[in-house]
């Protein structure tokens, strides 16, 4: 059974972090394929997106152009509101039918699980693989109680503490500082060309 997998985000921009994160994520699997997926308007962050999709989908794409095991996924931007990760891991297991769906997120995420919509539908889509950072105290049964069928879909993997985001990146080009290494030089040339983020 070939395994996808899946990461997603508003990448608002995609900084090294996501990078790294998917490549640890993209060996642990031994993933067939790896797929960033951008939010087009995720509703626990509605507002707060900067950048309009097609440009997060142009930089993603040259985020990810060198790394051949790396795909870019437009199931999300692609389509009509509102977007729910349900969905979209949905429509990714149509488009992989019979493969194994793991879902990578981070800590925080995970914590917050019982709050999404539909977090018993999308657990029986996917398989969580769950990227643990030094002190977020994760722990594969934290939500036992409240979603029994969330057993033995949990894989916390350790990762490092990464302090780049991308809230970080678009206050230093606001602050006319550099982003060189926070950003891919793909990235940071689109961000400078387009003038985001100003």
């Amino acid at each position: 059974m070939s395994r996808v997998g899946i990461q997603g985000g508003t990448f608002d921009p995609p900084h090294m972090a996501h990078l790294i994160l998917g490549e640890i994520a993209a060996d642990w699997l031994n993933a067939d394929h790896y797929l960033f997926v951008p939010a087009a308007d995720p509703p626990h962050k509605r507002g707060q997106v900067k950048a309009a999709a097609d440009h997060r989908v142009a930089m993603v794409q040259r985020a990810i152009a060198d790394n051949p095991r790396f795909a870019l996924s437009r199931v999300d931007v692609d389509r009509p509101g509102p977007h729910y990760s349900v969905d979209m891991l949905r429509l990714i297991g149509q488009q992989y039918p019979g493969a194994e769906l793991y879902f990578v997120i981070g800590g925080d995420s995970f914590a917050a699980l019982p709050t999404w919509y539909r977090p018993d539908e999308l657990i029986r889509l996917c398989r969580l693989l769950v990227m643990h950072r030094p002190g977020d105290g994760v722990q594969a049964d934290m939500h036992a109680a409240v979603l029994p069928d969330l057993m033995g879909r949990v894989t916390v993997v350790d990762a490092p503490l990464l302090e780049v985001s991308s809230s970080a990146v678009v206050e230093r080009v606001r602050a006319g500082q550099s982003i060189r290494y926070w950003v891919p030089d793909a990235v940071r040339e689109y961000i400078h060309q387009e003038k985001l983020y100003r």
